[in-house]
């Protein structure tokens, strides 16, 4: 490879998909599709702004500003939360970390993008669904017919294992066990496998699930009416659906917004107030690190209440400040 042909975006750009994250990283479907997005918006916003094809861009034309300024856009112009838009600078800066070694030459301007810091944002506490919500959830799905079947059987599924939505729409039928030990087998997150456990309960509806509704031919474990895998979108659906019906018997889903991953939150609030270690429920949910398991913590407000029960409390008396100067008057009322 000639020094001009390596420095170009689009080769770089071919060589980072193909050969880091593709053969050499192995990474999964999902983060392919990510950075994959990513860049389509860059080439998109490089296009709108700067007139250049995607596959004339020269390296140099992508700079800190640019980025920089690419980052504010999807704030402004598309609302991107917080977290989002760091992720989009996460799969920036790996392309310009493998462009570090194809393309040395342009180390200082590849420096300056990766100093691009990510930005702090606020901190919302995990929602997680309560027992009684996930008693009407369960009992919403129609069980006289297929689907509900179906529906009811994945929802439990999700709410005792905390599996993510791509590792339920992933499961095959090979991957449950009903002998010794029954457990559901997943491969997530940098493609790490793990084995969860069932309840007697999630392991009678799933054998019940197979052996009765779920066609012999069919490898997945929960498909879609033409016998295809669930699509997020179908099982982002299908509990939308679910939580309307159960909203009527409990009222409190109403001032919810319920996905998938509330589900997988909510199994490890359920662990975390059996008194379960977090790293195990760290090692239960297939975290890399135990400090992902931190905010459950600061969401469980039972458990504050607890620790406030064992506390003694300190005497306080009640009374109103009143300061004595116009302008402690406006500092205090800042």
């Amino acid at each position: 490879m000639t020094t001009a042909t390596a420095d170009t975006f689009a080769t770089l750009l071919e060589g980072f998909f193909m050969r880091r994250l593709m053969q050499q990283q192995r990474a999964s479907p999902h983060t392919i599709a990510s950075y994959r997005d990513t860049f389509r918006l860059l080439l998109k916003y490089m296009h709108k702004h700067f007139g250049t094809s995607p596959s004339k861009l020269a390296f140099e034309q992508i700079d800190a500003v640019v980025i920089t300024d690419f980052l504010g856009d999807l704030e402004r112009e598309r609302g991107v939360s917080t977290r989002s838009r760091n992720l989009r600078l996460s799969a920036i800066r790996s392309f310009f970390h493998y462009a570090a070694f194809e393309a040395p030459a342009h180390s200082a301007q590849i420096q300056r993008i990766l100093a691009i810091p990510s930005k702090r944002g606020p901190r919302n506490q995990v929602c997680h669904l309560t027992r009684q919500e996930v008693e009407a959830l369960l009992a919403a799905p129609d069980l006289c017919t297929w689907g509900g079947r179906r529906d009811h059987a994945l929802l439990l599924l999700a709410v005792q294992t905390g599996l993510r939505l791509s590792e339920l729409t992933g499961l095959c039928r090979e991957d449950v066990r009903f002998d010794t030990g029954a457990h559901v087998r997943v491969v997530g997150k940098g493609r790490k496998e793990r084995c969860t456990p069932l309840a007697k309960q999630t392991r009678r509806v799933l054998q019940t699930w197979m052996r009765i509704d779920l066609p012999p031919e069919c490898k997945v474990l929960f498909p879609s009416a033409r016998g295809t895998r669930l699509s997020a979108d179908g099982v982002q659906y299908l509990l939308a659906k679910h939580v309307a019906t159960a909203s009527t018997a409990c009222p409190s889903l109403l001032g919810k917004r319920v996905t998938p991953h509330v589900l997988r939150h909510t199994t490890a609030m359920d662990l975390l107030l059996a008194g379960v270690d977090r790293s195990v429920i760290a090692l239960w949910l297939g975290h890399e690190s135990v400090e992902t398991t931190q905010i459950y913590l600061e969401a469980d407000m039972t458990l504050k209440e607890q620790v406030l029960e064992k506390t003694a409390p300190h005497v306080g008396k009640s009374g109103r400040y009143r300061p004595d100067d116009q302008l402690l008057a406006f500092l205090a009322a800042l």
